[in-house]
């Protein structure tokens, strides 16, 4: 039985893998970090204080999201080298009307990140599970998963709406996956899937001795806490900065605007590229846009954002693309409006 790792994926939906980090590259991460403050300091004194309290609420985030980042990183590496994909496959097996809840609620069992979701997507499709029930598992898993509710249950513990978010989160995010699903219809899998290779055309080829599933492991690891984490660098650098230079009155008018509020912080979850696994960390430090607002960006990211589109432009045909970004944002903002209105 083959591991998820093996399964046959067209060229060009593959992600690119992650450049290495080098130890130039962490040097000019340190001084670019060490001399921000000291030219701020030179130039304009009066604002270090404002630096300083930004530094603060990065390095906070990080130290918060990093163990989560570290942990989805291992679980999915495991998964890639130890599970076999006949397991994700016998849900094609179950009854057409079950497929997409049984699917929404799979990631229970599997915790995939987001990126990898989209080609397992497309191993189940090839598979015979309905094309509808392979994109709801594919935007549902990343969402309903272990990690990510237990790593949104630490990001809100100690608040009112701790619940409210862990629950929300997990209900809304099966909800839009579901829904999405259903919006694609019973197309066929030559309607969902761009031409590629099919399981019949790869053949693999071994050179030597096959890799130990020890060094796959770590390699696997390595490679997605990387990848992970420079989202997460950018993510929390990116909170910092809005809440330390960008006028309270203007975050307070945003934030108050019901409709524009959610709007922006979907908007904003689909540019940052977050991994689920850290998002909420980044989403609670936007207080001042309540829990409708926040639960739109931990529901609407993970299933939309830059790097996705390059994945999804890559496995599915087009049209199906804008089908699932408009289902999943339309979904998310109406559900966060109703949300809302009824939290007062």
């Amino acid at each position: 039985m083959r591991t998820l790792e093996e399964l046959p994926v067209p060229e060009i939906a593959r992600p690119r893998a992650p450049r290495p980090a080098t130890a130039r590259t962490g040097a000019a991460v340190l001084l670019a970090l060490a001399a921000i403050p000291v030219i701020v300091r030179l130039a304009q004194p009066q604002r270090a204080a404002w630096v300083q309290a930004a530094f603060i609420i990065f390095g906070s985030l990080l130290i918060q999201a990093l163990p989560f980042v570290a942990i989805g990183a291992f679980t999915s590496a495991l998964i890639e080298v130890l599970v076999p994909i006949g397991t994700l496959e016998r849900l094609a097996r179950l009854p057409r009307p079950l497929q997409l809840p049984a699917a929404a609620l799979a990631g229970l069992a599997m915790p995939i990140c987001e990126c990898g979701s989209v080609p397992v997507a497309r191993r189940l499709a090839l598979k015979g599970l309905l094309p509808s029930a392979a994109i709801t598992f594919m935007l549902a898993a990343p969402i309903v998963n272990p990690v990510v509710i237990a790593s949104t249950f630490v990001a809100y513990r100690g608040r009112q709406a701790l619940w409210l978010m862990v629950g929300g989160r997990f209900l809304l995010g099966a909800l839009v996956a579901i829904v999405a699903g259903w919006t694609v219809g019973a197309i066929s899998r030559e309607e969902l899937l761009r031409e590629g290779p099919t399981e019949e055309h790869v053949h693999a080829v071994e050179l030597g001795r096959p890799e130990p599933r020890w060094r796959r492991f770590f390699v696997h690891l390595g490679g997605d806490f990387l990848f992970m984490g420079r989202y997460l660098v950018l993510g929390a650098a990116l909170a910092a900065l809005v809440q330390t230079f960008l006028p309270a009155p203007w975050i307070s008018r945003v934030a108050g605007t019901p409709v524009l509020g959610i709007a922006v912080m979907m908007v904003l979850a689909a540019l940052l590229s977050l991994c689920s696994e850290s998002d909420a960390f980044v989403a609670a430090s936007f207080a001042p846009f309540g829990p409708a607002p926040q639960l739109a960006f931990l529901v609407f990211g993970p299933m939309v954002d830059l790097k996705l589109t390059t994945l999804y432009a890559g496995t599915f045909r087009s049209g199906l693309v804008r089908t699932i970004i408009v289902a999943s944002f339309a979904t998310t903002l109406v559900a966060a409006m109703w949300l809302q209105v009824l939290s007062g």
